[in-house]
This record gives structure tokens, C-alpha cells and sequence, in this order.
């Protein structure tokens, strides 16, 4: 069995016709990981058969098929789920685009590994030379949602609340309902809420932006609008959530006045 400094690691791979690159990503992907899920989120090219090949030769690779696209953050979900049913520590999410640098990864589990974070996720607005890699367009974006999230989720520390590279402990995905997290892109934006909520710790960790010269797979006309969305309505739920713990004591109070 390996493990990372005593931490048994397992990576999420969600995928979406991504045939190109999965090898690449598998390739470099760091001795230490146990385990590795690639949920074939009803690509409509070679993907899944690729990757049911691949399973034959990379033992720790496990293929998650959902035979309909239902969306990054449902892949993510399922990933997670096999993740804690298989006794994972740490879950990380790396992309199949092969946009995220497996050699990150060390540096992605230290905040976990040294019980500074129980959730943990690249950076790559941290420095202006991280960033430089990045379209104009994507840092305006980015720029948008990062304090668009910050009002939402109540994380005034947030600085690039879109990257996906992400650690997380089975302790703090046990602590949020995972069911209930958004299906498609702006999931991440729905985790960092729930953490917050929850009391974890979100840790961020500086990296650059790296491109491979794939092409984004977000629309964003509908993008914008349903992220807008549902960053309105995780601020009322923060807010409502908030308000119930305050009401709390006021009724353990009012309980004991009765005696």
C-alpha cells in the first residue's frame, strides 16, 4: 500500500472527450497516489475506451462511467464519493486537460499534511508572472468572481476561487453535504461556501497558470448568468445559515428558563 507521509492520496480525474491528453495527465502522474479515479463524464469520443485500456496497465487507475453528461462538479462528486467509501485521507482533484502540474501536488498536500487546512487549492493569481500564462479575458473573469465569491462564501481570503487543482481531507468532505453540490462549473465557487459554513480552513497555494493549448469548455452565455445565480443564493444561505446558529443559544436559553 503506499501512502504520503502516512496519508493515503487518491486523484479525481473528471473528464470530458479528453482522449488527447488523458495519457499525458496518467503519464506524469506521481508515484505516491494511490488511487486514481477518472470519471468519464459522457465523453462523446474515445475517451472512455481509452481509459478502459489504460485500466489494464496502470493498476491504480479505476474507470467512474456515467454514461450522461451531468457536469464537471457531478463528476467531482463521484470521485469524491469513491474517494471516501475506499478510505482515501486526501482527495485531489487534477483536471484532464492536463492543465494542472502533477508536480504541484507535494506542495497542493502540505497545509493538509501539517493540519493548517482541511481543504486546499492552487493560486495562480498570487504573482503577476503566475498569472502572465492566463488570456485577458479569463483574469477579468477571474477578477469578477473572486470577490463575487468572497461576498457569497464569507472567505475574504479567496484569491482565485476558480482553479480546480484541489486537496481536500476525508474529514472535511464528511463534514459538507456532497449531494447538494452544484452539478456543473461553479461548483468550486459552491464548495468554498459549504467549507466556509462548515468551519474548515481553506488554504491557497501559489502556482502558475499553465495551458497546453486546449480549448475551454465553458459557454459562457449561460455561464455567467447561472454562476451569478447561484452565488446570489449561497449568500442567502450563508446569511440564513448564520442566523440559525445565533438563534441557537437564544433557544437553549429560553429552555432552561422554563425548568
Amino acid at each position: 500500500m503506499l501512502t504520503f507521509h502516512g496519508k493515503r492520496i487518491g486523484v479525481t480525474i473528471p473528464a470530458y472527450n479528453e482522449e488527447v491528453l488523458i495519457p499525458a495527465v496518467l503519464r506524469n502522474m506521481p508515484h505516491f497516489v494511490d488511487r486514481i479515479y477518472l470519471v468519464n463524464d459522457g465523453s462523446t469520443d474515445g475517451t472512455r475506451h481509452l481509459v478502459g485500456q489504460l485500466c489494464r496497465t496502470e493498476h491504480r487507475l479505476t474507470l467512474i462511467d456515467h454514461a450522461v453528461n451531468m457536469g464537471v462538479g457531478a463528476a467531482i462528486v463521484s470521485g469524491y464519493k469513491r474517494c471516501l467509501e475506499e478510505g482515501m485521507d486526501v482527495a485531489v482533484v487534477m483536471a484532464g486537460d492536463d492543465q494542472m502540474d502533477p508536480g504541484e501536488l507535494p506542495r497542493l498536500l502540505e497545509p493538509l499534511l501539517e493540519g493548517r487546512a482541511g481543504y486546499s487549492k492552487g493560486n495562480r493569481m498570487s504573482t503577476s508572472s503566475h498569472v502572465r500564462p492566463m488570456p485577458v479575458w479569463r483574469r477579468f473573469g477571474n477578477w469578477l468572481l473572486k470577490w463575487a465569491t468572497r461576498v457569497s462564501s464569507g472567505n475574504f481570503e479567496v484569491m482565485d476561487p476558480q482553479n480546480g487543482y484541489t486537496a481536500a481531507s476525508a474529514d472535511a468532505l464528511q463534514r459538507i453535504d456532497l449531494e447538494t453540490i452544484y452539478p456543473r462549473y461553479g461548483y468550486c465557487n459552491h464548495i468554498l461556501a459549504k467549507l466556509a459554513v462548515a468551519g474548515i480552513r481553506t488554504v491557497e497555494v501559489p502556482m502558475a497558470a499553465r495551458y497546453q493549448g486546449e480549448k475551454s469548455k465553458i459557454r459562457y452565455a449561460t455561464y455567467i448568468p447561472s454562476v451569478s445565480w447561484l452565488l446570489l443564493k449561497l449568500l442567502l444561505w450563508r446569511m440564513r445559515m448564520r442566523l440559525a446558529v445565533r438563534r441557537e443559544p437564544e433557544r437553549e436559553g429560553d429552555s432552561r428558563a422554563s425548568r
